[in-house]
């Protein structure tokens, strides 16, 4: 059969299915087990026949939606919250792993020009940080604490207040993905530049592994969470601009409960960043290296695991069990 004609034949029968299972219309296990069973077909089918065809990639994300939905009813007695963690946000992160690829592109190009720019205007890193905070970080380096900025103020206090800081930051990146996306981009290019600049500065004044030590002691989960948050608004901004076979209101809704997920898987996240920032980048200076080195690769690895990582290996362990839980329901 031509491609043409397969997709002609069952695109109905897809789109229909797709609606049911967004618009939560399919109640019956048996039914939804026995339409998947019909999409997966079709899968293997395309695979062996169309294996270069884009009709693949919206296969494999209709089957995944349904198995979803599947394995929701099979778990709907166990615990919500560590499924959400365990199973269902790596799942939406594979899903949608595009739209992380191009946050992190959009966050080293941003960095990066705020960098080169630093490097070529010697007033741009005032410009950004502003005189009060250069003069405050020049005494601070003079006196042989780059980083005692993040000394100031009580533990708690600290923790707290830079905590909500974060969180505002990435619902904001979120929020404003409503216009289009542009909003969540203009957020990213703010910090993205203002970091590029902060990190040339001390790079400038030849305190750079000082401030590395110190700043990506709790940096390494902020900045990485603050980019996952600019995913979501991606996600959010595309459901208006693109809304496939929904209707834009549908896709909008669609959006906004994915990129809702993710901001909330988030959160742990952002503050444990702020809990470091404020009970263990005070004492950077003073710790050997290798425990400043060793947390923030820790750290780093932890979440770069979860969001990069482990999704594919959550979407790999459900396919190939997929049969046996159908066989369960």
């Amino acid at each position: 059969m031509r491609e043409v004609a397969f997709i002609k034949q069952n695109k109905e029968k897809w789109v229909r299915f797709e609606n049911a299972i967004a618009n939560n219309t399919i109640t019956n296990t048996d039914e939804l087990a026995s339409q998947y069973i019909q999409v997966v077909n079709d899968l293997a089918y395309a695979q062996t026949y169309y294996p270069k065809s884009k009709v693949l990639i919206y296969l494999n994300q209709l089957a995944a939606k349904a198995f979803q939905k599947i394995y929701k009813t099979k778990t709907e007695d166990t615990n919500r919250i560590i499924d959400f963690w365990k199973r269902e946000v790596p799942l939406i992160c594979y899903q949608y792993r595009q739209f992380i690829y191009v946050a992190f592109i959009i966050f080293f190009a941003f960095t990066f020009i705020g960098a080169i720019s630093a490097a070529n205007d010697g007033e741009f890193v005032r410009s950004i940080l502003g005189d009060e905070y250069v003069d405050m970080s020049l005494e601070n380096i003079k006196a042989g604490d780059p980083v005692a900025v993040y000394k100031s103020g009580s533990n708690w206090g600290s923790f707290i207040g830079i905590t909500v800081n974060n969180l505002k930051v990435g619902i904001m990146a979120f929020i404003l993905g409503v216009f289009g996306g542009i909003g969540t981009i203009y957020i990213l290019f703010k910090n993205c530049i203002m970091l590029g600049s902060f990190q040339y500065f001390f790079y400038e004044k030849q305190v750079f592994w000082e401030s590395v030590r110190g700043i990506w002691i709790h940096g390494s989960m902020e900045i990485f969470a603050i980019v996952i948050e600019a995913a979501a608004g991606l996600i959010l901004g595309a459901s208006i601009l693109f809304p496939a076979t929904y209707s834009r209101y549908e896709s909008f809704k669609k959006g906004t409960k994915t990129g809702v997920k993710i901001l909330i898987s988030t959160f742990p996240f952002t503050f444990s960043a702020g809990f470091l920032e404020g009970f263990i980048t005070r004492y950077s200076n003073v710790m050997p290296h290798w425990m400043s080195v060793g947390i923030i690769i820790s750290t780093l690895s932890l979440i770069s695991y979860y969001y990069l990582i482990y999704p594919f290996k959550i979407h790999k362990r459900f396919n190939e069990t997929v049969t046996s839980n159908l066989l369960d329901i």
